[in-house]
């Protein structure tokens, strides 16, 4: 198995994981929703417009590399750079939930254009403060994918403090059985 279908089986499960999240926001009232839970991001849609900001900003930055799944991102580039990680990017859920299913979208057709010549490389770029970097693109793809489940899971608790269950959240429910030979 390679490193691009490990990154296919994250893109997956991060759609699948962000339909989940959307999908119980969208049992909640407005004001529960932004009610100040005490989370990095305040409250839960603060936590998930952050989750889209930093997707938005670490596509933009993959839309950069020299590679040919970079033709995939090149939607990216009309999207404005964030200018702060808690950035609102829309004041709705409605507009937020069209714009994580375009993101999920995004990342599942780059992903699947990414090839062994992509991964071995490195990316150089600047964070949000500036400073440069320069670092393995496939390791850059591991933090990416792993930011989101980090955040997801802020928000699955602070859905469970608002009385929401959102279900099973494993990647293993994902990941099929295995016969045996």
């Amino acid at each position: 198995m390679t490193l691009q279908h490990h990154f296919e089986q994250l893109a997956t499960y991060n759609q699948w994981m962000n339909a989940k999240l959307y999908d119980a926001a969208g049992t909640l009232s407005g004001s529960e929703l932004t009610e100040e839970r005490g989370a990095f991001f305040g409250s839960i849609f603060g936590t998930l417009n952050h989750i889209a900001v930093a997707d938005t900003i670490w596509l933009k930055r993959f839309a950069t590399h020299a590679s040919s799944s970079a033709r995939t991102l090149e939607v990216m580039e009309a999207l404005p750079t964030p200018a702060r990680l808690d950035q609102i990017l829309f004041d709705d859920l409605k507009g937020l939930k069209a714009h994580r299913q375009w993101l999920d979208t995004v990342i599942i057709n780059w992903v699947g254009a990414l090839t062994d010549d992509d991964l071995s490389t490195t990316l150089s770029y600047h964070n949000t403060k500036g400073v440069a970097s320069k670092r393995r693109y496939s390791s850059l793809i591991v933090h990416f994918f792993n930011h989101q489940t980090h955040h997801r899971g802020q928000a699955s608790t602070l859905f469970s403090q608002a009385g929401v269950d959102i279900g099973v959240t494993d990647l293993l429910a994902l990941i099929p059985e295995e016969t045996s030979i």
